[in-house]
This record gives C-alpha cells, structure tokens and sequence, in this order.
C-alpha cells in the first residue's frame, strides 16, 4: 500500500500538515472498505454455511461502517473549507467523498444479503444448486471490491479498467442465475417464496460490482484528472494503452 511520501508524486506540499491530513483520509476510507469486505464476506458465510448467529456481527459492524462514513465525510469538509485544496489534492478530497457513497452502500447490500440468507435456513427445497450458484457470484463480487479498493491505495490505472471489464462478467453471472431461478419456479411453484429471496440476494451482488465498476471510475478520475463514467471501456483502456 501506498504511503504518503509515495502519493507525494501527485502535488508535494509545502505544510507536512496537510500531507499527513490528506493521508489520514485516505488510510480511513480504506479502513472503512476493509470493514465493509469484511460485512460481505461474513454475509456469504451465512448464506453458504447456514450459521445465523453471525448476523449479530454483521449488525454491530454495519453501526462501525455507518460512523467511518460520517467521520471521513466530516473530515473531508473540514479539509475544503480550511485548506481550500486545488488541482490533484482536490481530486483526492473529492474522490473519496464520492467514494464513501459507494462504500456505505455495498455495506447496505451486504447487510440484506445476510438478512436474505437468514430468512432461507431451515428451507429444504434441494436449493443448493442456486446457493451454489449465488455464492460463485458472491465470491466475484468479493473479488472485485477488494480489487478495486487496492486499485485505490496503489492508484493502479490497470487494476482499476481490470475491474471495470469484470463487471461484465457479474452482470452475466447473474443474468445466468436470473435464468436458473425463473426455470425452478416455473418447474416447481411450491420454491417461488424462496427462489424470490435468492433472486434479491443476487440482484444485490450485481448492484454491488455496479459499485465497484464506480468506485474504479473515481480511481481513473484520480489519476487522470478527467471524469470518465461515461466514456466507455474501449476509450478508457486506449487512454491507458492497452
């Protein structure tokens, strides 16, 4: 990971102060994504292994989740309106406030997946085909948030367009399982109930790497110092040579 006199190459600064301020908020916001990796990987665990006395943990985690984004945003605001930051500095401050968004949000899917995965124990409706194929999609989710939380700590231009092309794949993925689930409730209408939840549960997963497609785009943006949610993959990766 990065350290501060590494960023350094971005805009060195006169005040050590304000260094040392910017890298508080970038070490926090990617504490804050370790958490919420953490909340998706433990919401997976409920879902593979059936153990629901893990939702607690997820409960307590979601609040430390929640506070890190109010923190961060508060800091962040504090840095604008006292430091008045410009040029790669700027796009560093209002990165990471965009950034938060997303962060919070997978947290949130997290959260309902867990939720999901709670309300399907006990269910014997020779489910483990879809739960099989929800966990596959789930461990590619996990894939692409903690790529794209390294892409940010290393400002890796590559890492960051890898996980935007992957974002394709989960969205194939989950068109794949949206296809196996209808066929199960239209062959047995008895499992509609809990194919439904599976269906939420995946759909979840799908929003979850849209968020990690985002937070790469910001990346990109760090480095480049130009929006590029709109520009598509193909300009994107020619910008970066590939």
């Amino acid at each position: 990971m990065p350290t501060s006199t590494e960023y350094a190459h971005l805009n060195p600064h006169i005040s050590r102060q304000f260094s040392q301020e910017l890298e508080d908020v970038r070490r926090k916001v990617l504490a804050m994504g370790g958490l919420v990796e953490e909340q998706l990987a433990v919401a997976l665990r409920v879902l593979t292994d059936g153990d629901a006395r893990l939702g607690v943990e997820v409960t307590a985690r979601e609040e430390r989740i929640n506070a890190a984004e109010i923190e961060i945003d508060s800091q962040c605001t504090q840095i604008l309106a006292r430091r008045q930051p410009a040029a790669s500095d700027l796009r560093l401050v209002l990165t990471v406030m965009k950034m938060l968004g997303d962060i919070e949000r997978i947290g949130d899917e997290a959260k309902r997946i867990e939720r999901i995965a709670e309300g399907l124990i006990g269910e014997d409706s020779h489910g483990e085909e879809p739960t099989a194929a929800l966990a596959a999609l789930g461990s590619h989710a996990r894939d692409m948030l903690r790529s794209a939380l390294d892409a940010f700590a290393r400002l890796d231009e590559r890492l960051a367009l890898d996980v935007i092309r992957r974002d394709r794949r989960i969205d194939a993925r989950y068109r794949e399982l949206l296809a196996l689930l209808t066929a199960r409730m239209r062959a047995v209408p008895d499992t509609i109930p809990e194919e439904l939840e599976r269906l939420w549960a995946a759909r979840s997963l799908e929003r979850i790497g849209d968020r990690c497609k985002n937070l790469c785009e910001y990346v990109l943006y760090l480095v480049r110092g130009k929006d590029v949610r709109h520009t598509g993959l193909a300009r994107n990766e020619d910008a970066a040579g590939e």
